[in-house]
């Protein structure tokens, strides 16, 4: 007689469970925050955002609660186990981004003071 032997299945513990989902809000906000408000290095990320324009994708990266449900799902495997745990992790994963990106402040805009003829800052 064959017996099936199955593997025995390691839960997560909670510690490896809040830090891993730890480090994937905080990727999951990085990404969507590259992709929804930064030039990205050599600008290549506002020229992803001007070639998709008016289009599907070029709406989805506009927005940022739009691109956190998308952008949080290959995390989600990374902190979940089983179906269930995936779906309610990808949704977490999801909302805390979005309340990391209302927590942080407006950017700070640094414009260049137009030079006087004169050099006289008091004008």
């Amino acid at each position: 007689m064959v017996s099936a032997v199955q593997p025995k299945r390691i839960a997560m513990d909670p510690p490896q469970f809040w830090i891993r989902f730890f480090l994937a809000a905080l990727v999951t906000w990085r990404v969507c925050h590259l992709l929804a408000a930064e030039d990205g290095p050599g600008d290549v990320v506002a020229r992803l955002r001007m070639w998709l324009g008016e289009s599907r994708f070029g709406q989805l990266i506009d927005c940022f609660g739009c691109l956190s449900v998308w952008v949080a799902i290959p995390f989600a495997f990374f902190v979940s186990e089983g179906p269930l745990n995936l779906v309610m992790t990808w949704l977490a994963l999801s909302g805390a981004a979005l309340l990391l990106e209302r927590m942080s402040p407006q950017p700070v805009v640094i414009e260049r003071i137009p030079e006087s003829s004169t050099g006289d800052l008091r004008q």
